[in-house]
Formats: C-alpha cells, sequence, structure tokens
C-alpha cells in the first residue's frame, strides 16, 4: 500500500496495483469490482447460491435485531393471522360476512326534457318486468322512450353481468324522476320590439332493478287466486264460506 501525504493531520491510502483487483471497498466516489464475481455474473446470470433454512431464519433473526427486517414478511404475518369478532372469538376459517347484491341500480344521463314528461314514463315502467317494460317503451311514442329503452337494456345487461342476478326474474321495483341543472336563460324575441325568457330543463329517470315472479309465476298465482274465489252450487257441499249472502229468504 502507498500512503500519499496531503497535509498535517490527514491521510489518503491508495491501493497499490497488486491489491487493485482483490479489495471489495469503495475510496471516495470509485468502484473496485471483485474479479471472481464478475465472472460468476458473466457465465452464470442466473444461478444463486442455496442456503438451508436454518441459515434464512437466523439471517432473519439477525436483520430484526439490527432494524433492517423486511417490511412485506410483517404484514404477511399479520394477513395470516387468524380473525377474531368483537366478542373475541377466533372465526372459521370459510367465514364470510360478505353477501351477493340482491339488486341493482341505473340511471340515464341528464338530458334535454321536462321531469313532469318524463315522470310519466317513470310511472308506466314501476312495477313491471324488465321485458314487458322495454317492449312498452319500444312501441311508445314518447321522444324519450328510446332513450330510456336503451337504459333499461343496459341495466339488465350488467345486472346479470355483474350482480349475478336472473335475467327472467328481473322486475323495475322502482323509478324515480330527478332534476338536472338548470341552463341559462334563453331569449325569445317578441312583437313589438319585446323579448321574453324560454328555460329548457334537463332531467334523468333512475330506476332499481330487483329479482321478483317472474310472467308465469305471476299468471299462475292469479290463476290459482281466482279458482279459490270460485263457489259453485255443486251437489256435495264444499267447505267455503257464501259470498254476498242475501238479507232474506230466497223465496
Amino acid at each position: 500500500m502507498q500512503v500519499s501525504r496531503l497535509s498535517a493531520g490527514s491521510r489518503v491510502v491508495r491501493p497499490s496495483k497488486q491489491s487493485l483487483y482483490v479489495l471489495p471497498t469503495k475510496i471516495g466516489r470509485r468502484t473496485f469490482i471483485r474479479p471472481l464475481d464478475w465472472v460468476r455474473d458473466k457465465l452464470a446470470p442466473g444461478v444463486k447460491e442455496q442456503q438451508d433454512e436454518a441459515q434464512v431464519q437466523a439471517s432473519k433473526e439477525q436483520a430484526k435485531k439490527s432494524g433492517r427486517a423486511n417490511l412485506f414478511e410483517d404484514i404477511a404475518a399479520v394477513k395470516a393471522a387468524p380473525i377474531s369478532d368483537k366478542d373475541g372469538k377466533l372465526q372459521k376459517k370459510g367465514a364470510s360476512k360478505f353477501t351477493l347484491p340482491d339488486s341493482h341500480k341505473y340511471s340515464t344521463a341528464n338530458f334535454k326534457i321536462s321531469h313532469r314528461k318524463l315522470n310519466m314514463l317513470g310511472r308506466q315502467l314501476a312495477g313491471k318486468p324488465i321485458d314487458q317494460a322495454i317492449l312498452q317503451m319500444q312501441f311508445s311514442e314518447k321522444r324519450a322512450s328510446t332513450r330510456i329503452m336503451n337504459m333499461l337494456a343496459t341495466a339488465r345487461d350488467h345486472a346479470s353481468r355483474y350482480k349475478r342476478l336472473q335475467e327472467d326474474k328481473l322486475v323495475v321495483a322502482e323509478a324515480w324522476v330527478t332534476k338536472g341543472v338548470r341552463p341559462p336563460k334563453r331569449i325569445e324575441p317578441r312583437g313589438r320590439g319585446h323579448y321574453g325568457t324560454r328555460i329548457h330543463h334537463h332531467s334523468k329517470l333512475s330506476v332499481i332493478l330487483k329479482e321478483g315472479k317472474t310472467i308465469e309465476q305471476q299468471k299462475a298465482a292469479a290463476r290459482k287466486h281466482k279458482l279459490n274465489r270460485i263457489v259453485s252450487a255443486a251437489l256435495v257441499r264444499e267447505d267455503k264460506p257464501i259470498r254476498n249472502p242475501s238479507l232474506a229468504w230466497a223465496w
């Protein structure tokens, strides 16, 4: 090693030519490379030294003591810990509080229409099956019926695709109209140099789709209800009350 004296009390150690490729140290801003490491990186870049589990655990403990532990391993350990309820009882491994959604909400964008006119279509849709509601909008003479029909078709597709709801059981459970942002007033010219103001209202329609009875189930329930109301004058006496009895004898 060669030592050069710069000033009184300060020395800088410079490596000699013999130890240039041996020392794996850094002096100032220069970096020196080990030749064996360079050959290993060039010839076998993917090969790594295998360590035993005991050596790995020992290195982890040493890193924890020195404050250089891996943060991601601690997070994984916290996630793997058993989950406890508010009472302190441990939950089962397969238990989950997640429940499947039972409804789907969808709405149109704000477009140029009065909320009073759009509310007529909302009342026409509420309570109907989704297929029947789309059919009503298909043959409606209202100008906004095409937009509402496309919105209902998209809502039906999203409910079956994203919420896993049965498409043949979807019913328009709720439908309501909301006012949009009021645009600025426009000037309407009048006669004799006068003018008036005109406001073009904006509104949107929102619906909630839920699973209900299909059309066949509704028809079967209505038929059963009508059959239960029939009281026939047969030879065999039926155990059913007489409806609308007269106040006196019939003869």
